[in-house]
């Protein structure tokens, strides 16, 4: 009855990136972009990320859910505390 009810775990696709990878990229993208760019975008990261040699391949939707996962949203403008009134 059980096998009829439960499915078995299902192994699903390994991680590509590391914890140490992650790490990296994550502290990269904490820092300044590039010279004569205002900001980090996804593909930025990606190239950077490959000519640092911190990883020998990535794709953009690895950086994008990594970045997503750690609340990080480099290519937004960022957030600027105006006064006035209401």
């Amino acid at each position: 009855m059980d096998r009829a009810l439960y499915d078995k775990q299902r192994p699903g696709a390994t991680e590509l990136l590391d914890k140490s990878q992650k790490q990296r990229i994550i502290a990269m993208v904490c820092s300044a972009p590039p010279g004569g760019r205002a900001r980090w975008t996804v593909r930025l990261v990606a190239e950077e990320v490959i000519k640092r040699k911190l990883v020998p391949k990535v794709g953009r939707e690895t950086i994008r859910v990594l970045l997503l996962h750690h609340d990080l949203k480099p290519w937004r403008e960022k957030n600027v505390v105006r006064g006035g009134t209401r």
